[in-house]
């Protein structure tokens, strides 16, 4: 019986990266539009206007590619790293739970429950794709791909 261990495989995260931030903007401008159909938001509540929810959305998936590939050779690491995830989007509730009891740029409650439904969305796609499509299985006696990160 050979034994099996996990691996993140670089040459995968060249597609795994992109694939994971195309599908967490999409999701997030479909989030976005049904708020804009629900709440009809003022104008001045930038956070529901489409340039900050894409780059918003960009570099919080960056950040999750960054922080995934540094936890790479901890034990348990893919476990450590969803951990780690949900730890920060509950922080990440912070600005928003703020916003709406500020009603800062003419916002409430509704419209910071989408904005963290918008968290939720990005953060379940990163801790999902990203661990998931970027590990590979290889035997003990096979040879591992070039470059390939260690998994436990």
């Amino acid at each position: 019986m050979s034994d099996e261990s996990r691996h993140v495989d670089s040459r995968r995260m060249f597609w795994v990266v992109p694939l994971t931030i195309a599908a967490s903007v999409i999701t997030v401008l479909a989030v976005r539009e049904i708020a804009i159909r629900v709440l009809h938001p003022s104008p001045r509540f930038l956070p529901l206007t489409p340039g900050p929810a894409i780059l918003d959305t960009i570099l919080g998936c960056l950040g999750a590619v960054v922080v995934f590939v540094m936890m790479v050779f901890y034990p348990e690491s893919v476990r450590t790293y969803r951990r780690l995830a949900f730890g920060v989007l509950c922080l990440s509730f912070i600005p928003d739970a703020l916003l709406a009891i500020s009603h800062g740029m003419g916002g409430g409650w509704p419209e910071a429950l989408f904005l963290m439904l918008m968290h939720v969305a990005v953060w379940a796609i990163c801790v999902t794709l990203l661990p998931s499509l970027s590990m590979t299985t290889h035997s003990e006696t096979a040879a591992k791909p070039d470059r390939s990160l260690s998994i436990r």
